[in-house]
């Protein structure tokens, strides 16, 4: 199978990429390094993780990539949770410097955030009669930002449900009980920070917020009114016929194209590390911009 490839600018292919992808300092399951070895065993030549609304694990990736020598390069990432009207979407980081302690400042809001909402999750499971699963959910996080996949697994351990999409479908989902809101950042706060940072930002999986595409093409019209640099087109579970329209969006905005895997688990079957739809685009991609940091 071919890999992805854009030639907006020359006929030179760009490297293989996965540009969305996340670790144990969210809710992914493996570690920086682990996820480096996977990432090289997929043929991917730049890497890097997104984790939710944290840059904890950076380091540790680029030490892994530079005790690999093995040629990748690694770009620092993150993926913040913001607020568009009364959606919550996610927008992802590239190439930002990590230690810019404005940035610093604005994670450490969204750990408050995350924390609090995790207490509320748990008080809300209480009145279900569900045991406090708060102190497993935190050790399950391990440091690392706490979010509803935590508690998902914390209820399997406990024989709530029986599998973590049980957890979704009963409890944590949208509309659910444990599905609680908080005032998160707004989108064009989240694009701000990461400019402020040095850094793209770029929408990410905009088919999975569950709207219809009419208001997908609202959201990228928001996401582009407010600076937002580019949109990825390209991940697991997106359909043909949405990639080729979001496609047609970023050019409609001239804005850069981006694409990623998302990986959390193994287990996750749909999906691993470097493995998306693979896509011609003639929009510029995201790499175009990066590699030349």
């Amino acid at each position: 199978m071919s890999q992805l490839s854009y030639k907006p600018e020359s006929c030179e292919e760009l490297p293989f990429s996965d540009l969305h992808c996340h670790s144990c300092y969210s809710d992914g399951e493996l570690t920086p390094a682990q996820l480096l070895k996977g990432a090289a065993e997929a043929g991917v030549a730049v890497f890097t993780i997104t984790d939710h609304d944290t840059v904890a694990g950076i380091g540790e990736l680029r030490a892994a990539a530079e005790a690999e020598a093995n040629g990748m390069q690694v770009v620092s990432g993150v993926e913040l949770t913001c607020q568009w009207g009364r959606n919550m979407v996610h927008i992802v980081g590239l190439g930002f410097d990590e230690t810019n302690p404005v940035l610093g400042d604005y994670l450490k809001k969204l750990d408050e955030l995350r924390l609090l909402r995790a207490q509320l999750i748990s008080e809300r499971l209480c009145k279900r009669n569900i045991p406090d699963l708060l102190p497993r959910a935190l050790k399950l996080a391990g440091g690392g930002q706490i979010g509803r996949p935590h508690f998902a697994v914390a209820m399997v351990e406990a024989g709530v449900v029986n599998n973590e999409v049980q957890a979704f479908n009963r409890y944590l989902g949208a509309g659910k009980i444990g599905d609680v809101k908080v005032d998160w950042p707004t989108m064009e706060q989240a694009i701000d920070i990461i400019h402020q940072a040095g850094g793209v930002a770029v929408l990410a999986h905009p088919t999975k917020y569950n709207m219809t595409f009419t208001k997908v093409r609202l959201l990228v019209d928001g996401f582009s009114e407010q600076g937002g640099d580019a949109l990825e087109i390209s991940y697991p579970g997106v359909e043909s016929g949405h990639l080729l329209q979001l496609d047609k969006l970023a050019s409609k905005h001239k804005m850069l194209v981006s694409a990623g895997s998302d990986f959390h688990k193994i287990k996750f079957h749909w999906t691993g590390i470097g493995k998306y739809p693979r896509y011609s685009s003639n929009n510029p991609h995201v790499l175009s911009k990066l590699l030349q940091h």
